[in-house]
């Protein structure tokens, strides 16, 4: 049996538990404030990762309009910041 490291078991434990997806739930929500700066994420009503999907809400339909042209480049942009490709397509709302 080999000695873990505690950061190696919870990594380990993480990965195969359903708390996967709030983690990065939570770690996108912090990253969209970084990415897209103070006034848009304030404007932003939810952010949510629901398998490999990314929805964004918002009520101010202006935002919502550029948020639409802007899809890839936040899909991209969030993927890099997390280092791997856990979102494959950002839904507007």
């Amino acid at each position: 049996m080999a000695i873990l490291s505690m950061a190696d078991a919870i990594q380990q434990f993480v990965s195969k538990s359903k708390l996967k997806n709030g983690l990065a739930s939570v770690q996108i929500e912090d990253l969209w404030k970084e990415i897209m700066g103070v006034t848009i994420s304030k404007y932003t009503d939810k952010i949510q990762l629901v398998n490999e999907t990314l929805y964004v809400t918002t009520s101010v339909a202006a935002l919502k309009n550029e948020l639409l042209y802007q899809r890839d480049v936040i899909k991209t942009q969030l993927n890099e910041k997390l280092g791997k490709p856990l979102i494959k397509n950002v839904v507007i709302k």
